[in-house]
């Protein structure tokens, strides 16, 4: 699987902005992203929409391509920040699924229970 790397994007803007020899505050200029937004996207503490990304890549002049790393994900369950799971959360989406498989089928005997007792 390609995931865009957040830390890539960051090197990169970082790089290309000294590269241009710019400002966090031009740059913030020229892409109409607040200064604070560039600041964390330059520390990966920021995912920028895609018109932002869009921005940057037109300002800083790089291809969007360039951030796409390819990794293998083996959990079927992802962390917002693209990163797999630990062991323990893993194992607490598996006791939430656990306990809504459990709740659905409680709901699906009671509706049974329900429909049955209102027949007789």
């Amino acid at each position: 699987m390609e995931i865009i790397s957040t830390k890539r994007l960051a090197e990169l803007v970082v790089g290309r902005r000294r590269e241009k020899k710019i400002s966090q505050q031009d740059l913030s200029d020229q892409t109409s992203i607040n200064r604070i937004m560039i600041s964390r996207i330059e520390n990966d503490t920021y995912v920028p929409s895609l018109k932002q990304l869009e921005s940057l890549s037109n300002v800083l002049d790089f291809d969007i391509i360039e951030l796409f790393e390819k990794r293998n994900i083996n959990n079927s369950f992802v962390a917002l920040k693209s990163e797999a799971l630990n062991e323990r959360e893993t194992e607490g989406v598996d006791k939430l699924i656990s306990m809504m498989l459990t709740l659905r089928q409680q709901i699906q005997i009671r509706k049974s229970f329900e429909n049955g007792k209102t027949k007789n």
